[in-house]
């Protein structure tokens, strides 16, 4: 059956964000399983105390496709209406280069970081200098510093 030029075209199978259990490895690098590190961030019951902390639990939530978080945790100013997902990109790891102020006494910090990455067979990194500010007393993310 052929299919007339007004009716749309089903839409390309998305593909399903990694499944992200409790006792799986965090994807943020750091040794405790995702449900004691950025899951307890994700879920809402602890909240990022360090703007790298905040940096780690935002990379988990691309890995997750937890655009929820993404959206609560970026500052309403630099906010998108919407996280847009790339379906054959894979997040594979994060290394934290460096860390500037953000911590309890901080109002602003900075995070670079690199997070590598796979899509179709091809692999990258990502190198972003990310900024963090307190907005109603949280940590969110703000922009990304241009790096050079």
């Amino acid at each position: 059956m052929s299919r007339r030029r007004s009716e749309p075209r089903p839409a390309a199978p998305r593909a399903a964000a990694p499944r992200l259990l409790p006792s799986s490895p965090c994807p943020c690098g750091l040794p405790a399983g995702y449900g004691d590190c950025c899951g307890r961030y994700h879920r809402g019951t602890a909240a990022a105390t360090t703007a790298e902390a905040l940096m780690r639990s935002r990379y988990s939530a691309f890995v997750a496709q937890d655009e929820a978080y993404l959206l609560r945790t970026w500052h309403p100013d630099t906010r998108p209406a919407e996280v847009d997902f790339d379906p054959g990109l894979r997040w594979t790891g994060l290394e934290v280069v460096s860390t500037s102020d953000g911590g309890a006494f901080h109002a602003e910090g900075t995070v670079a970081f690199r997070a590598s990455w796979t899509q179709g067979g091809e692999r990258g990194v990502l190198a972003e200098h990310s900024r963090f500010v307190r907005h109603e007393g949280a940590w969110v993310y703000l922009d990304a510093l241009s790096i050079g």
